[in-house]
């Protein structure tokens, strides 16, 4: 099976789901952003303060294909970054390289939950707007590239055990472990 990859707006649910997508078939999980994190030792904020969103887009795309790696057997998931489909080539490789779901929820569900992330200030604002706007504003320039890179939708405000069996209906497969 090829990979899985989970896209959709900062704070919906992507991580989240895509541990327990992962626990579920028995496979490896990985997030991009941190893996970014992880492997340049600097924060989201750091890595856009030293190098700009350019900069960081372009090693934002790079992480996705150094965690996606040389094709495997068995499967792998993918939480992508907030910001991964706005280069034609993640999208385009994305649904070459599996499945894609786009996580999808309001503007306000997505603030609320970013409102609770204690994680939030490690991300710059994109727009300068308060977060309401920003998300909004983001939502809206990002949706149709979400809905265009994914092969399913999902319903983000669900329960993340919900979003993972319909998942799992979706791609045919059953739970390797309950």
């Amino acid at each position: 099976m090829a990979a899985i990859f989970l896209v959709g707006a900062r704070a919906a649910g992507k991580t989240t789901v895509g541990l327990e997508l992962a626990r579920l078939l028995d496979c490896p999980f990985t997030d991009t952003d941190q893996h970014l994190r992880q492997s340049l030792g600097r924060s989201v904020a750091e890595v856009v303060a030293a190098e700009g969103w350019p900069g960081f887009r372009a090693r934002e795309s790079a992480a996705l294909r150094e965690v996606t790696g040389a094709p495997r057997s068995g499967c792998l998931v993918v939480a992508t970054g907030g910001g991964m489909v706005l280069d034609p080539e993640n999208r385009r490789f994305m649904r070459e390289r599996g499945t894609v779901f786009y996580l999808a929820a309001p503007v306000e569900a997505l603030a609320r939950r970013l409102a609770r992330d204690p994680l939030a200030a490690q991300r710059p604002s994109l727009t300068g707007l308060d977060m309401v706007e920003e998300v909004r504003q983001v939502l809206a320039d990002r949706r149709p590239l979400y809905e265009e890179t994914a092969h399913h939708i999902l319903n983000a405000t669900a329960e993340p055990a919900e979003i993972c069996a319909a998942a799992l209906r979706l791609l045919g497969m059953a739970p390797a472990r309950a």
